[in-house]
This record gives C-alpha cells, structure tokens and sequence, in this order.
C-alpha cells in the first residue's frame, strides 16, 4: 500500500463581492442615502475525505 509524504495545498476563497445596492427608506426620513453593505470577506474553503480513493 503507498502513502502520500507530503501534499502541498493551495486554495483561495472569494473576494466576497461589491455588494448591495440599497437605500435607506424610512417613513420620517425624506432622503435616507445608501446603506448597502461592502460584500463581506469572501467565502469559505471546505475539505471532504473520501476513504474508498486510492492514489
């Protein structure tokens, strides 16, 4: 049976985007201005295992 050593893994998440167009829209406040949100910080990175592969 062979074995992996070493494994050199690289992975980048997004960048999260530009996010919401929007406009604050309140009954009192004639002219609210934006408050759409910057996207956030990108997304995540998930490792799955499958024991049934050989290499």
């Amino acid at each position: 049976m062979n074995f992996i050593d070493k494994l050199r893994i690289w992975c980048r998440g997004g960048s999260g985007g530009d996010g919401c167009l929007s406009f604050r829209r309140e009954k009192y406040i004639e002219f609210g201005g934006p408050n759409g949100g910057d996207g956030g910080r990108g997304g995540d990175v998930w490792f799955a295992a499958a024991s049934r592969l050989t290499t």
